[in-house]
């Protein structure tokens, strides 16, 4: 099976044209009945190879993450100095091997699903890297230069400072993941990128959301975290939107940028929007949030037609589960209550599957022609 952006670098590279390239979509939409655009296509793995790399690459990461450690495992950190080398060698090890192999299996090997462990690797380990570096100049300059002797001496941070550094070194480390991010993504191209970058900035901006809050108040009050997050979600899916609308054909990586953003907004507001009506961890409270869940799913599935994209829907699945659970439980069905549940919302998703295209021809239809020409394309099969 060949990527929409292995077809575009054939035609680029002159092996076909477009107009065979364009025929080439034509007929699969056919042979699957739904237009190429409604698919959201995405390649994670090709052959068992690609099991087969990602087996060796995750073994490799954890063997060179693991010999950093090693190698100052023995350390009792007495200083910052020796508490920054702690994180940093091992982060270190682990960020460079991540580009050493991106650069074999995705540069010249283009491996999906390889890549996406590499490109995770590497954000992971540069987050921890910057953030072991930073620890040397604001504990040199904010610390106690002896641990021991700190202790000893019955030292204790001032909670307010102590709060102001947390909150600019979260802020430095995001800044600088994003940019060694940004780095990554020009070089290795890799769709899943740009969402890891992305998610970088949101957990900083959440977390000096609340430092920050924590500062004014004197650490007396934090703000509501839901609100935080759905702010946050909103703007991942506008962010999403816009890859989304510069690629209405989907058959270039725009496309599946997008697709992670989304994967990445869609829990998010999802999970903030079921919290704040009344499913909880320990379930639903009551009848009236169960249904209120039920609503807001229709309305999900509303937006996810229109948008094109089924994040959503998966997203909030688990949410609907425990609804209708509840509700069957609650009207008598108790022994049938998951089952009945499976059954409905499998069929529901199965139907909805079935008949996505045309039902979001009619719904599509129904915006101003503004939006209808900035969505991705429903040109029916």
């Amino acid at each position: 099976m060949y990527s929409q952006e292995e077809i575009n670098s054939a035609v680029a590279a002159g092996a076909i044209s477009e107009d065979a390239a364009n025929g080439l979509r034509t007929h699969v939409a056919k042979l699957r009945a739904m237009p190429i655009a409604n698919e959201e296509q995405f390649r994670l793995i090709t052959s068992f190879n690609d099991i087969f790399v990602t087996i060796g690459v995750i073994i490799m990461l954890i063997a060179v993450g693991s010999i950093g450690g090693a190698v100052i495992g023995g350390i009792e950190p007495d200083n910052v100095w020796q508490l920054a080398l702690m994180g940093a060698l091992p982060s270190a090890l682990v960020a460079a091997t991540a580009w050493g192999l991106a650069e074999i299996f995705t540069r010249k090997r283009r491996m999906a699903l390889p890549s996406i462990i590499l490109l995770l690797a590497f954000v992971g380990a540069s987050f921890a890297l910057v953030l072991s570096v930073l620890v040397l100049p604001f504990g040199l300059i904010f610390g106690p230069g002896s641990f021991a002797a700190a202790e000893a001496a019955g030292w204790e941070p001032d909670e307010t400072l102590g709060a102001i550094v947390v909150a600019a070194m979260l802020t430095l480390t995001g800044a600088a993941t994003t940019w060694l991010t940004w780095q990554h993504w020009k070089r290795f191209m890799v769709p899943v990128t740009v969402a890891a970058g992305t998610t970088a900035v949101v957990g900083t901006f959440v977390a000096i959301v609340q430092i920050t809050s924590a500062i004014i108040t004197d650490g007396n009050s934090f703000p509501a975290l839901m609100p935080v997050l759905f702010l946050a979600g909103i703007g991942v899916f506008a962010f999403a939107m816009w890859w989304d609308m510069s690629d209405r054909s989907r058959t270039t990586r725009r496309s599946d940028v997008a697709f992670w953003l989304h994967m990445l907004s869609a829990p998010i507001i999802a999970h903030t929007v079921f919290s704040s009506i009344g499913l909880t961890g320990s379930g639903v409270t009551g009848v009236g949030g169960a249904v209120a869940v039920l609503l807001v799913y229709i309305i999900f599935g509303v937006v996810a037609l229109i948008i094109d994209r089924r994040a959503l829907l998966v997203s909030a699945l688990v949410y609907v589960l425990f609804a209708l659970t509840f509700l069957f439980s609650r009207f008598g069905a108790v022994e049938l209550n998951f089952a009945l549940t499976a059954f409905v919302i499998g069929s529901a998703l199965l139907s909805l599957s079935v008949f996505w295209t045309p039902i979001r021809q009619k719904l599509v239809a129904m915006l101003p022609d503004e939006m209808q020409g900035r969505l991705p394309s429903i040109a029916s099969t």
